[in-house]
């Protein structure tokens, strides 16, 4: 039996020209998993990671603290949808909210680019296609034993956990809302196919660690 493990980006530069990176809680929390990987004497087969700066620096950050492994693929199949340009469609003010402000733009901003009101550079469906793709490619290399460790976004985390919940989409926004900075998911792959194990895990992160955005 293989397992996926997938793993959101640490805290990124809300409010920075180039949201695009890491804050320096966001490395803290990169280095505090790879030091969690380390102490348990585990590291994964395989590492892949979206194309995103942010994903690369998380990768980096707990791979190089876990001690082991031979750095990570990537595949931009595992990149965030764009979150930025769809609130601000939405609200052109939208970035100068509050976190928790932002959040309530955004959901109202998916729910018309998800009905297909607001037309962007990519649309939901070819998000929800290539992020199940990508999906398919990391459940086929762990289904041979393997575990793969995949460092992607809240967007695709929750794709992929309401697919395997529901068998659709439908869970993705309520999901999408509640995924933790540098959390683990982990997905269990055998005979009968993939399996949801655990969902935002992050017991390797003090309290004071803790974010969503």
């Amino acid at each position: 039996m293989g397992s996926v493990h997938l793993i959101r980006h640490g805290q990124a530069s809300w409010g920075a020209d180039d949201y695009d990176q890491l804050s320096p809680l966001g490395m803290e929390q990169s280095t505090a998993l790879g030091i969690s990987w380390e102490a348990s004497d585990w590291s994964p087969t395989v590492a892949v990671a979206g194309g995103m700066k942010r994903h690369a620096q998380t990768a980096i950050g707990t791979i190089d603290a876990c001690g082991q492994g031979d750095g990570y693929d990537v595949d931009r199949g595992w990149d965030e949808f764009d979150h930025l340009a769809i609130a601000m469609a939405h609200d052109p003010a939208a970035t100068t909210t509050d976190p928790k402000e932002f959040q309530q733009v955004l959901n109202s901003a998916l729910d018309a680019w998800i009905s297909g009101v607001n037309d962007h550079e990519e649309s939901y469906a070819t998000f929800v296609a290539r992020v199940m793709a990508s999906f398919e490619k990391v459940v086929a290399d762990a289904g041979h034993g393997r575990t793969v460790a995949v460092f992607t976004s809240g967007g695709p985390i929750a794709m992929v956990v309401s697919h395997l919940l529901t068998g659709d989409d439908s869970l993705f926004q309520r999901l999408n809302d509640v995924v933790m900075n540098a959390s683990v998911t982990t997905v269990i792959v055998g005979g009968s196919g993939p399996r949801l194990l655990t969902f935002n895990e992050s017991t390797h992160l003090p309290r004071d660690m803790i974010t969503f955005r």
